[in-house]
């Protein structure tokens, strides 16, 4: 077994509690562990990343119990990819937060080291009890990292976060217990050859389970009519926070890529494709909902939730077709919102410790310190947030259309995105117009003093909108390697074989 596959999870499991233990009293201290640990998971994960790019499936057996009765941890070219892109948005994040925002609360850098551990876990975990632990992980750090800084509006949006969360958690229980009590498993590979062959008197309580599992994967990313709690939430949070939530509802997607291909695909009989139905409709509305969000946001927070959401809305559509354009297309536009996503998170920041009373609202405001510089941020974010030609965005979204077109329904779906796409513009022009033109038609008003000693914080920034950028000019390799990652995805014989260690046909039966 390769051992390094363990190690995104056993890392930041050790350091949280080492930080709590040895540096609770020294912020400065704290600080290097959080940034060395994130970067040196960065490395980690590239190799992953290198390792997985051969195309095998590669199961770690903990305790070296074999499946289906041990804990299986499997790397593939998706759990590979995400755990990458959660590294690199980690180490950008913790180091914007050693700005200043690990200062205003206790314990910062533990919890982010502890929801890493449930983000990486619940990528590479191949079962889905273990899912359901992880994700507990990763939420419970999330709500400490939610309320840090404290506050009347964090704590009363956290609560809230919390209570929808908690009933998440239920309905994930209730699902796993009936989908255990079925098929007597819940190792991912075994679950795909078990559930063909639930009887059919057993069929309604098999679908009610695989139903319930999407409920609970739609709550984690956000889908319309479950998205209540990510408007409250990730606008009262901190901003660093914010931005490292941008890869929280990607969890979603990533549970309803694997479990909806693998287990509930095309070999599950009369469970076929279960998702499919209702994937559909919801990403629309959330398209939707999300963009005449941001045309009514006012302040540049707002701004950024909402083109989050329309984010959400518009990875799902892709993802909600299940096949391998569609999951290609929908890895490469998961990769680019999250980093646009969380570049305008902490772009509402640096604007708002610049304006003064002003702060991020869309209101004319005095002209303020590297308002050129910021101004040049925020026009690459919005083009990227819009899917504007050249970046990533505009190419992200052209994928998508295409593998919408051979939908029945496709002019619909067309115009959802187009029209969606046409009201973020007007959004985000709105917001740039205000934020940087109108204050420097008003040259007469002083710029105000202000402390502008965050050149980590830009530098951060940059390298989040960075991203879009890399993505289109190696588009071409960027899509070769999603395009290899889906075909794996959608073949689960090879998950299934190298997980369980026998040639096991998706009937259920050895050849």
């Amino acid at each position: 077994m390769n051992h390094w596959i363990i190690v995104p999870v056993i890392l930041p499991a050790l350091v949280a509690p080492f930080i709590v233990a040895a540096a609770r009293y020294d912020v400065l201290l704290q600080r290097v562990f959080g940034i060395v640990a994130s970067a040196a998971l960065l490395a980690v994960t590239a190799g992953l990343y290198w390792l997985a790019s051969d195309g095998m499936v590669r199961p770690y057996a903990l305790g070296n119990w074999p499946a289906p009765f041990g804990i299986i941890l499997v790397l593939d070219r998706l759990s590979a990819l995400m755990l990458l892109l959660t590294a690199v948005l980690a180490t950008v994040v913790v180091i914007y937060a050693a700005q200043g925002w690990d200062r205003r609360g206790r314990h910062f850098h533990a919890l982010f080291q502890f929801q890493l551990m449930g983000l990486n876990g619940a990528f590479l975990t191949g079962d889905v009890f273990n899912l359901f632990v992880f994700f507990e992980v990763l939420l419970i750090a999330s709500y400490g990292l939610m309320l840090h800084g404290a506050g009347v509006r964090r704590i009363t949006e956290g609560l809230k976060y919390v209570a929808i969360n908690l009933a998440g958690s239920t309905l994930f229980l209730f699902a796993v217990g009936l989908i255990y009590g079925l098929t007597g498993t819940l190792n991912m590979a075994d679950l795909a050859v078990k559930v063909p062959l639930v009887p059919e008197s057993d069929l309604a309580l098999l679908r009610l389970g695989g139903a319930l599992l999407l409920i609970v994967f739609a709550i984690k990313g956000a889908l319309v009519p479950l998205h209540l709690w990510l408007p409250g939430t990730y606008g009262a949070a901190s901003p660093p926070v914010a931005a490292f939530f941008a890869i929280m509802t990607k969890v979603g997607a990533y549970a309803i890529l694997r479990v909806y291909v693998l287990i509930f695909g095309g070999g599950a009989g009369a469970a076929s494709w279960l998702a499919e139905p209702y994937l559909l409709p919801a990403a629309a509305a959330t398209l939707m909902l999300g963009m005449v969000g941001v045309l009514a946001s006012r302040t540049v927070t707002s701004l950024a939730v909402y083109a989050l959401v329309g984010s959400v809305g518009t990875l799902m559509l892709a993802v909600g077709l299940f096949d391998e354009p569609a999951a290609s297309a929908a890895l490469y536009y998961l990769v680019h919102s999250t980093f646009a996503g969380a570049a305008l998170f902490l772009l509402a920041d640096l604007v708002a410790r610049r304006r003064g009373g002003a702060g991020d609202r869309l209101v004319a405001a005095p002209p303020f310190a590297q308002l050129d510089l910021l101004a040049g941020l925020f026009f690459l974010s919005a083009i990227a947030a819009v899917g504007l030609p050249p970046l990533s965005g505009f190419i992200g979204k052209i994928l998508i259309l295409q593998v919408l077109a051979d939908q029945p329904c496709w002019v619909t779906l067309w115009a959802v995105v187009l029209v969606g796409s046409l009201f973020a513009l007007i959004g985000f022009a709105r917001a740039g117009s205000v934020l940087f033109w109108k204050c420097l038609a008003d040259q007469g008003r002083p710029e105000p003093d202000r402390p502008t000693h965050d050149t980590a914080g830009l530098c951060a920034v940059a390298v989040l909108v960075a991203g879009p950028v890399l993505l289109a000019l190696f588009a071409g390799p960027a899509m070769t390697a999603t395009d290899a990652t889906a075909r794996q995805l959608f073949t689960p014989q090879r998950y299934i074989e190298a997980v369980l260690g026998s040639r096991v046909d998706l009937a259920g039966t050895l050849p």
